[in-house]
């Protein structure tokens, strides 16, 4: 049984080149494993707390009191102990920090933690990380799941937070759910977007790209940027409705204010359910199978009107509603709201956690979603974690940006290294 020799934590950069915490684990046996975590920029209210220090460094943004936290009070606790303890580790990990956000001890710090503690002992026990998040998964709940490679959906047009135009909603997707693999779906999503960009310059458009790699024109609204996403499908030679499905990411918080959603772009302001009418009319008009956040994060009884409307059509995914939080998700669940849920471990700040929101999904037949922060680094654990959970769906923007792009370059790899594996 290997034991945990060194717990080191130092600051580095993500996409934004905003710091952000990075962990390496070593082990008696010398094997040695790192991660870095990424931060959002739409962050839902409820989410766990990402611990920043304040100070003039980094416009305030540094992280040196998670780095600190890891590396004098987090690390003495568990040297000496089996990294192969995942739920164990998480929980002394969550007592140690003792506030019910994560506001102690920082999320980012806990979560560094617990995901490096992943990483070494799958590389201990000579196992894919895929196959080690699917092992623990059944130590922790119970229950089995079947791995698989995840449909893509890829932000190839940027609003909102993430791009500084004058669109509303903040992730225009396409989904190549025709595709009969990974390395088809990726390639149809390449050439969609590449095709996307010689549109947007024949109309002297800005392709320009948002924090998610997405392009970030200035449009006259929300249905022409996804007009411009079904040109660029057929340009393409690809069917939108039968080869590629497009789905949005509302971040509808971000605009609600005063009991309205004010589409600015639009020069509108609608009530909740002038607003669900808006969606329900985009999806009637258009092959859009998801939508995320379609209502604030807090207009429960928008959530309800949205998910009576057009519930039974489209995959309606909490991201700000749910924040990866399992109670958080069973009063939604028990509510009625939604059909589906978006997975950042960094709003919660354990792998265990993780898991255990997402088998309350998979038991009251929600569907997840693995998702990216609009602040990443080259860190690809979420891609094995897709796989590993069998999610079926993972969010990592478009192809494009390294931050983005290494995610789908080591699902390539995985769907090479084990072939039976399906997608979707």
């Amino acid at each position: 049984m290997s034991k945990i020799i060194s717990i080191k934590a130092i600051q580095v950069l993500d996409s934004r080149g905003l710091p952000t915490v990075a962990c390496r684990i070593t082990l008696d046996n010398l094997l040695t494993a790192g991660v870095m975590v990424p931060s959002g920029a739409s962050t839902g209210a409820k989410e766990a707390i990402e611990l920043r220090d304040g100070l003039d460094a980094y416009l305030g943004k540094g992280v040196l009191k998670a780095v600190d936290n890891i590396n004098k009070i987090i690390s003495p606790v568990l040297i000496g102990q089996d990294p192969s303890e995942q739920e164990n580790i998480d929980n002394q990990l969550i007592e140690l920090d003792g506030t019910e956000d994560k506001s102690n001890l920082g999320a980012n710090a806990i979560l560094a933690v617990s995901l490096a503690i992943c990483r070494v002992a799958a590389k201990n026990l000579d196992k894919s990380l895929h196959s080690y998040f699917a092992d623990i998964y059944k130590n922790i709940t119970g229950n089995s799941v079947k791995p698989n490679l995840p449909m893509p959906m890829l932000n190839i047009l940027n609003g909102g937070e993430h791009a500084d135009n004058n669109i509303d909603i903040q992730e225009f997707m396409i989904i190549p759910r025709g595709a009969k693999n990974f390395n088809e779906a990726m390639r149809w999503s390449s050439e969609i977007y590449w095709n996307l960009k010689t549109i947007l310059k024949s109309k002297n458009l800005s392709t320009a790209v948002g924090d998610e790699g997405g392009f970030a024109p200035n449009l006259q609204s929300n249905e022409e940027a996804i007009k411009l996403i079904l040109q660029s499908i057929e340009k393409s030679n690809l069917e939108p409705g039968k080869d590629v499905y497009l789905a949005l990411d509302c971040a509808a918080s971000e605009f609600y204010k005063d009991g309205k959603y004010h589409l600015t772009g639009e020069g509108r302001s609608l009530d909740s359910k002038d607003f669900a009418d808006y969606l329900e009319n985009l999806v009637n008009n258009y092959p859009i199978i998801s939508i995320e956040d379609g209502m604030d994060e807090n207009d429960f009884d928008g959530w309800k009107i949205l998910t009576k409307k057009i519930g039974s059509k489209c995959q309606l995914v909490g991201d700000d509603l749910f924040v990866t939080n399992k109670k958080i998700f069973q009063e939604g669940i028990d509510a009625g709201l939604a059909n589906a849920i978006l997975i950042k471990f960094n709003q919660i700040g354990s792998i265990t956690e993780t898991i255990e929101t997402m088998d309350l999904a998979n038991m009251n037949n929600y569907k997840s979603i693995i998702s990216h922060r609009s602040g990443e680094t080259e860190d690809t654990t979420i891609a094995d974690l897709a796989v590993g959970l069998g999610s079926g769906q993972i969010k990592t923007g478009a192809p494009c940006r390294s931050d983005r792009v290494a995610k789908y370059n080591r699902l390539l790899w995985i769907e090479d290294e084990c072939p039976d594996l399906k997608i979707g």
